[in-house]
């Protein structure tokens, strides 16, 4: 009995490992991908922040961009002439813009930062299989008064 069950188990951890590896790499991938979207997120929103505190009008751009880039730096990505990029190659669009806000006064200006990354393309944890169930794009905008 026992001869006929001997390399049993070896064959049942085979048929099992890649099921087992997929859902392992797939639970590290997705927390990645949500850790990563709330940087995107709490970027915007700090590039918002710094245009509306900054002390003159010609800062508030570049306040908002430097405010973004450090937000996003623990994940290699950069922000710079309106293009997101990691690793050198570009990864998404990001836009500060300066504008009348919607229902105000002309003299009330809103500052809108915009940040889109495309996720499926560029994954930050690039895992086959798993791009099934993760987003195309991680797309966030923050919008601050200035004056």
């Amino acid at each position: 009995m026992l001869r006929d069950r001997r390399g049993a188990a070896a064959v049942e951890f085979a048929l099992i490992m890649p099921i087992l590896l997929l859902l392992v790499f797939g639970i590290i991938s997705y927390g990645y991908m949500l850790s990563f979207r709330q940087a995107i997120s709490q970027a915007a929103a700090e590039g918002a922040r710094a245009a509306a505190v900054a002390q003159r009008d010609a800062d508030q751009q570049p306040d908002a961009l430097a405010a973004m880039n450090e937000a996003l730096e623990s994940y290699g990505v950069t922000c710079a002439g309106g293009v997101l990029s990691r690793d050198g190659g570009g990864v998404g669009t990001c836009a500060v813009s300066i504008a009348t806000c919607a229902g105000e006064a002309a003299s009330v200006r809103c500052v809108t930062v915009t940040i889109d990354y495309n996720y499926a393309d560029n994954p930050l944890l690039p895992v086959p299989g798993v791009g099934i169930v993760l987003p195309d794009n991680l797309r966030y905008s923050a919008v601050a008064r200035v004056s």
